[in-house]
């Protein structure tokens, strides 16, 4: 058994490259050699939203405060609230975040497959993002 006591993992700062605009994640489990899954509490400030991207064995959202939107690739923009989950199947190009005027938090739950949880893509565009309103 292992205890991880809240606050000891640090938060850290989305990456520039993988976010658009102020997001906050705060690690909650990795991936170890008898667990594939690894889970994050990912915060976003109004405006704030991932890169288009991918995952090999699909992404879990579970939206735990705020409003948000998402969006496959094709698809339309949804909107999301607190207890909506969210299922992207394996591969399936996607984004999300916050709205233009609401925060929103989402815990992420993805699984490595040969290493590997995520391929991140290009930047989701002001002109794509704006077109949610």
């Amino acid at each position: 058994m292992e205890i991880t006591k809240v606050g000891s993992q640090p938060s850290n700062k989305g990456p520039e490259e993988w976010f658009t605009g102020s997001v906050r994640i705060d690690p909650l489990f990795a991936a170890n050699n008898a667990r594939r899954g690894a889970a994050a509490s990912v915060t976003f400030e109004p405006g704030a939203r991932t890169a288009w991207h991918t995952h090999p064995l699909g992404q879990t959202l579970i939206v735990t405060a705020g409003c948000g939107w998402v969006q496959r690739e094709g698809g339309s923009v949804e909107e999301i609230h607190p207890g909506d989950i969210i299922w992207f199947e394996p591969n399936e190009k996607h984004w999300h975040g916050a709205t233009v005027t609401t925060g929103m938090t989402h815990i992420a739950i993805q699984e490595n497959l040969n290493g590997k949880q995520v391929e991140w893509l290009e930047k989701v565009t002001d002109q794509q993002y704006q077109l949610s309103e």
